[in-house]
């Protein structure tokens, strides 16, 4: 191996370590190894022989633009939708349909946050949902971390279905040339069978243990969701605005337009309409999310221009003989206990170019890419720090007095996750002999 080689390696290492260990942010992590590669590159010849990891126009071409752009278009569109009040006013609608039953909002409250995380960002899912279960367990008197441990893992699995649900997704299908309409076609059948087992799951492991008082419930039912909408013309809006967008995404293959440029209009769009507050709905961008992936994309794009992708895409290869099956197996079930322990998005980072070698070869990649899609996103749910849903929900939560602990968390979700997985695999088997993809 080369000394750029070696160094492109050091430096990835290190900085997923660091994402790991949680001792410093993982954006900064990102941003410092993309930093110290560049600075490397362009020093070493002052001192000898150049040591090329990779140059700034170099860096510049390994950054998916799309993939940002996707999720700044979304972040800032769920920013405005917030205003309006229409997903407290959901919230409530729906526990007021199940009656008041714990049960049945419990069923309720993980569809919706599916569906939801399926159309809009995890996370912004999560934000907007938990501190309203939060709100109505108490008001029922009963303990909310079955509730959140719920959300947490249907929003996960809800992400899996769609190009937009979640971060990985998003990067595979912009990276694969994959539209909305293919994950709709691919993915999602098979979420919806992982939802409804994962219910059948919660209905023994929670179920039972859901009483309350009558009186409690007949609480709930006098809530008035019509007191949640902030802004009238607002809600409308974003419900037109939604099923716009949605549409967009599925024909964004057909229209010829990216998937960043969809949600970047759809932004300029509804904050053109509603004129809302701009520096507020700035301040909801995620940014230090778009300076990890920034970063993230320089580091693999590092061992990408170095050749380390590739010499890691021919041992695949080599030792599974380019047998689909077995990459079919190796890739969903190595992405889902490595998502588990890191995180999806810097691992899809990594394998999206192993991948891509991988076609350069000869291998047939088609289903490659779905079996890393399923693993990597089914994957966030094996750990607490497996994705970044898990994180943000636990910390509400921990807040409000319902503690959720590395450990309480991975009990639960570990082995869901396996079973989740179970049924991918069998799914992507399964579509792979009868020659779908």
């Amino acid at each position: 191996m080369t000394v750029a080689q070696i160094i492109s390696i050091v430096v990835f290492v290190a900085v997923m370590a660091l994402v790991v260990s949680e001792k410093i942010h993982r954006a900064v992590a990102a941003l410092a190894g993309a930093v110290i590669i560049l600075i490397i590159t362009a020093v070493s010849p002052l001192f000898g022989d150049p040591i090329t990891i990779l140059t700034w126009e170099q860096g510049m071409e390994e950054i998916d633009f799309n993939t940002l752009a996707v999720l700044c278009g979304m972040m800032m569109f769920v920013a405005v939708v917030k205003l309006s009040g229409m997903f407290e006013f959901v919230a409530i609608k729906s526990a007021k349909i199940c009656k008041g039953d714990p049960w049945k909002i419990m069923v309720a409250f993980c569809v919706i946050t599916a569906v939801f995380s399926a159309f809009l960002d995890n996370v912004t899912t999560i934000l907007l949902m938990g501190p309203m279960t939060i709100m109505l367990c108490r008001t029922l008197k009963i303990d909310a971390t079955p509730f959140l441990i719920a959300e947490i893992l249907s929003s996960n699995v809800g992400g899996t279905a769609t190009l937009i649900g979640d971060p990985p997704n998003i990067m595979i299908g912009s990276q694969a040339g994959l539209t909305f309409f293919d994950f709709i076609k691919y993915d999602a059948p098979c979420v919806v069978v992982i939802m409804v087992v994962i219910i059948i799951i919660f209905k023994f492991m929670y179920g039972r243990n859901l009483a309350v008082d009558p009186a409690d419930m007949q609480h709930v039912m006098e809530l008035d969701e019509k007191e949640t909408i902030k802004d009238q013309f607002l809600f409308r809006l974003s419900i037109v605005m939604i099923c716009i967008v949605v549409v967009a995404f599925m024909a964004h293959g057909a229209l010829n337009l990216e998937s960043g440029v969809i949600a970047l209009t759809a932004a300029a769009i509804i904050l053109f309409i509603s004129r809302a507050d701009l520096e507020e709905v700035i301040h909801d961008v995620e940014w230090t999310t778009i300076g990890f992936f920034l970063g993230l994309f320089m580091v693999v794009g590092g061992m990408v221009q170095t050749g380390v992708i590739e010499m890691i895409g021919t041992w695949m290869v080599d030792i599974t003989g380019g047998d689909t099956v077995l990459l079919i197996i190796v890739l969903i079930w190595g992405s889902a206990i490595l998502s588990a322990i890191l995180d999806n998005i810097p691992f899809v980072a990594t394998m999206i170019p192993i991948i891509a070698v991988m076609g350069a070869q000869g291998v047939d990649v088609a289903p490659l890419w779905w079996a890393l899609s399923l693993g990597a996103c089914l994957g966030g749910n094996g750990t607490l720090v497996g994705a970044s849903a898990n994180v943000v929900l636990s910390s509400i939560a921990n807040r409000e007095g319902y503690p959720i602990s590395f450990m309480s968390f991975t009990k639960v979700g570990f082995p869901i996750m396996i079973v989740t997985v179970v049924i991918a695999t069998v799914y992507m088997l399964a579509f792979n002999a009868l020659g779908l993809f």
